[in-house]
């Protein structure tokens, strides 16, 4: 999903009795549901949503009034609830079932079959819908490298206290907000800043199997050969690079910076110049009008020569090809 940097965020609000037209909905804003009432008080069910698009994440403040039972498969989303009132069980493919509470909210596998019960009829939840490559990324960012592999979340977040409790706050006051005539999330810039907040909150709030790197101290200081490399390649990314030249920028032996690159980034120097112009061409096709590039032309202006290794590590890198970062919205 697009970022929300120069759009404002948007909201609304759906109330219905009808279970085909709430699954519907539901289906549209989250993913592809079974929606099922259960028990005598049926009559009771009516569905209300109140929705915010803050881009990477869709926050929905849901209730159903009633017990019902619901599940989807394989949502390719990471998903956060957060109960305000009462109390559901979710299962995770074949794992064990989960809980939540008040003082507890899950973070579902995007990679697995969801199932939801024991829903009560008081329940209701801020249900979250986080962009999975969107998380990716901002990981990314926070650790300075890129990831080696995804990312496991446990399942529980505990929402009473320190960074759980502040991002569950925040993701309400998203929807609280758009309560005020003119408020801070109508304007572009503070949509996007709070999308980026909660992206990083949810990386800080979680445990998962980088947590311990994100809380270690900082990285010391790369050495200068390194970093002459890296000052050159993010300035001019799209020249012709082999490992010899990069030896002699660095003024360092190759087998010296090789070592360097890999004790300090995390990959080789030529590794390093192929994810600088992957991120070029990421964002220049996730920016540019329609019909105006194509992505064999972005693809040579950022030094890729061979189109299938290109795209081959394109999609490697972002899980998706260059020709669908182009036409998404």
């Amino acid at each position: 999903m697009a970022s929300t940097y120069g759009q404002a965020a948007e909201a609304s609000t759906f109330v219905t009795r009808s279970v085909e037209e709430a699954s519907h909905v539901l289906s549209e804003v989250y993913y592809d549901l079974r929606l099922e009432v259960k028990g005598a008080d049926s009559h009771d069910f009516v569905t209300r949503i109140t929705m915010a698009d803050l881009g990477a994440l869709t926050i929905g403040d849901v209730s159903f009034g009633t017990t019902i039972k619901t599940g989807y498969c394989e949502p390719g989303y990471y998903h956060v609830c957060v109960p305000l009132e009462g109390s559901f069980g979710v299962q995770e493919g074949l794992s064990s079932p989960v809980y939540t509470t008040p003082r507890t909210a899950v973070i579902y596998d995007p990679a697995r079959d969801i199932r939801v019960y024991d829903w009560s009829p008081d329940c209701r939840v801020l249900a979250i819908k986080v962009d999975k490559l969107a998380t990716h990324r901002q990981l990314e960012t926070l650790l300075g490298k890129p990831l080696r592999r995804q990312p496991h979340f446990q399942p529980y977040i505990d929402i009473t206290r320190g960074p759980g409790r502040s991002w569950a706050n925040l993701t309400r006051w998203s929807l609280l907000d758009f309560d005020t005539p003119q408020g801070m999330l109508r304007h572009p810039l503070i949509a996007g800043r709070l999308e980026q907040t909660l992206l990083e909150g949810l990386l800080l709030a979680t445990d998962h199997s980088y947590r311990a790197q994100l809380e270690a101290p900082p990285p010391q200081m790369r050495p200068a050969a390194v970093k002459r490399v890296i000052d050159l390649v993010r300035e001019r990314p799209e020249e012709p690079y082999d490992a010899g030249r990069l030896a002699a920028v660095s003024q360092v032996s190759l087998r010296s910076l090789q070592e360097a690159f890999r004790k300090h980034m995390g990959m080789s120097p030529m590794a390093y110049v192929t994810e600088v112009r992957l991120q070029r061409v990421r964002m220049q096709l996730r920016t540019s009008a329609p019909g105006t590039v194509t992505v064999t032309d972005v693809a040579y202006q950022w030094g890729f020569a061979h189109l299938g290794r290109f795209a081959a590590r394109y999609r490697a890198r972002f899980g998706e090809s260059p020709s669908q970062t182009l036409r998404a919205p």
